[in-house]
């Protein structure tokens, strides 16, 4: 009878270190921001100075979000490059909260964590398929029928593409944390209006390296 229970009791401790195994490999770590590569010197950016030891590189890319496997946009935020540069093995904190804009000499606007952009992210390469009711509509102002006043139902993109769009974005956000130098990446920032109302952007950045202004080109 011992060895009966010592054998049910093995057999338990093995079904709990499988579903244990199983449930790791069902919720994996998130993965790591990377950002963008940063380019070969600061002076590659349209902008550029230093803050205490580290030099700064910026590029603003305006309401459209480059990324390796297509760019995207957003009417609600603007977005810009940046670039980190510092002495061999350095590292420095970095967060998006120590950059704000200002457009037009108004007032300065902080960072935004880059998953408030995915509400109004979109992919200019894709477009919603016809709904029944749009081809009915068509059809009957074509053969005189009666007309549907009724706007149609608005179309959304497939979840599956959201994701993937999402996903394709993060990978070029600026990374957070203790990062060794040098670092590149997106960041977001609230604008609603038209670039070519744009006539002057100013980035801001103040952080553990000191504070500095940078003029950036519309």
């Amino acid at each position: 009878m011992r060895f009966f229970s010592l054998l049910r009791m093995a057999s338990v401790c093995a079904v709990l270190c499988l579903s244990m195994v199983g449930g790791r490999a069902q919720n994996p770590e998130p993965h790591e921001r990377k950002g963008m590569s940063p380019r070969a010197t600061p002076g590659d950016y349209m902008a550029h100075g230093s803050a205490g030891k580290v030099t700064l590189g910026a590029e603003f890319v305006g309401h459209f979000i480059p990324t390796d496997e297509g760019t995207y946009s957003t009417d609600d935020y603007v977005a810009v490059e940046v670039g980190l540069y510092g002495a061999p093995q350095e590292h420095m904190p970095i967060s998006f909260d120590q950059f704000a804009l200002r457009v037009n000499e108004k007032k300065q606007v902080p960072g935004q964590p880059f998953g408030v952009i995915f509400h109004s992210l979109k992919d200019p390469n894709w477009s919603p398929p016809e709904s029944a009711d749009a081809k009915q509509s068509k059809t009957s102002i074509g053969t005189g029928g009666n007309q549907n006043n009724e706007p149609a139902a608005p179309v959304h993109m497939p979840l599956p593409l959201q994701r993937a769009m999402q996903q394709h974005v993060e990978k070029v956000v600026l990374p957070d944390g203790d990062r060794p130098l040098p670092q590149a990446g997106l960041l977001f920032f609230p604008y609603h209006g038209k670039e070519a109302g744009i006539h002057s952007v100013e980035l801001t950045y103040t952080g553990p390296a000191g504070t500095v202004t940078l003029n950036l080109q519309p």
